[in-house]
């Protein structure tokens, strides 16, 4: 057991007063008992024992799914293109970001990669985060 807190309610009808303890999260099973728990804590009142729970046992969560579910960085030119669809965006409305037309076809072929003015271009005028612009592409 990491914790033990006075608690008002939790899952089962436990009553105010009741403990709850807080596990560690090492297997599927342990994340579906904490996910329940959290649900139940959801609505806790500022300041209280609950809410000091639900804090820990969120933290305890997200390093739990982090490990088994890790997001993987996306490639730069899939993330460009893939913001390009969802803007209704064509090759050549990135000419004033990337260049001429034939350098943005080049890039988005992936035989070209992106220089730092096009890194800094892409990011004011699209948004696109620098972590993912500067990454390496993912592709051969």
């Amino acid at each position: 057991m990491l914790f033990s807190y006075g608690c008002s309610r939790a899952p089962g009808g436990l009553a105010r007063g009741d403990n709850v303890k807080l596990f560690p999260i090492r297997n599927d099973s342990d994340h579906q008992r904490a996910l329940e728990l959290a649900s139940s804590l959801i609505q806790s009142e500022s300041g209280s024992s609950d809410e000091a729970i639900l804090d820990a046992l969120a933290t305890l969560i997200d390093a739990y799914e982090r490990k088994r579910f890790p997001i993987e960085e996306p490639d730069p030119i899939d993330y460009l293109k893939f913001t390009m669809d969802q803007r209704g965006l064509t090759a050549s409305d990135l000419v004033p970001l990337i260049g001429q037309p034939n350098r943005v076809y080049e890039v988005l072929s992936g035989k070209r990669g992106l220089s730092i003015q096009m890194i800094r271009r892409l990011h004011r005028g699209l948004g696109i985060p620098l972590e993912v612009l500067i990454a390496e592409p993912k592709r051969a």
